[in-house]
């Protein structure tokens, strides 16, 4: 069996991890796997039902009346599946984002999706972002990235992408939204975020996204043969 190559970004919200890992995988011919997504899909089912994401006794009864695929389309974009509907313009929206964030937190939740993750890994060279993908999903990933920047910065950025999709939010709310999900994040008992020991650190704070792209290449070219 040929032996596929991983690359794995790490960071915060906001890093601008999933714009990069699209470019990068487009430009090297990865596959893209947006880890977050998954857990959107899995927040959206339960808010669906009107579960709540901090209901341990709810998320364990219905978690397993839920399938989440991937696909991919012609264009190499991934699309999330629930029970066989497509939901990936779905679960993009602000609330599902943080209650994706406390239903990561579950450990039935994690262990649910992780074979699912580790599949792909197994049957494609890919680029995978999320929480904890160099620490627990792909440990042993050729090349770990974990990519950071300011709360103010990835709350500008987040800001700009929101208004752009006719968003009234303001910087101040969406500020107040990032550090909440970094301290979610950076707190939870089950996969907490942390740079693995053995991640390059990239802070995109003062780059744009060629610049991150750049760096991020030339970190990925000592290890994989481009």
């Amino acid at each position: 069996m040929a032996k596929h190559y991983s690359i794995a970004i790490d960071g915060p919200a906001g890093a601008g991890k999933s714009t990069i890992a699209r470019a990068l995988a487009q430009e090297l011919g990865f596959r893209y796997v947006d880890t977050g997504a998954i857990y959107r899909t899995v927040a959206y089912f339960l808010d669906l039902l009107g579960i709540s994401p901090k209901d341990v006794d709810g998320v364990t009864r219905y978690i397993d009346e839920l399938t989440v695929e991937i696909e991919y389309d012609d264009q190499g974009a991934q699309h999330m599946i629930m029970n066989g509907m497509d939901v990936t313009d779905d679960i993009r929206s602000q609330d599902i984002s943080q209650k994706a964030s406390l239903v990561s937190a579950h450990a039935i939740v994690r262990d649910t999706l992780l074979d699912m993750q580790r599949a792909v890994a197994k049957k494609y060279d890919v680029i995978m972002d999320g929480r904890d993908i160099g620490t627990v999903v792909l440990p042993k990933a050729t090349v770990k990235i974990f990519l950071t920047a300011s709360a103010e910065v990835r709350a500008q950025r987040r800001l700009e992408e929101m208004q752009a999709k006719g968003s009234k939010a303001t910087f101040a709310q969406v500020l107040k939204d990032i550090q909440q999900r970094d301290y979610q994040d950076t707190h939870r008992e089950i996969a907490p975020l942390k740079q693995a020991k053995d991640a390059v650190k990239v802070d995109t704070s003062e780059l744009d996204i060629e610049g991150v792209v750049a760096a991020i290449r030339e970190i990925v070219g000592k290890k994989i043969p481009l």
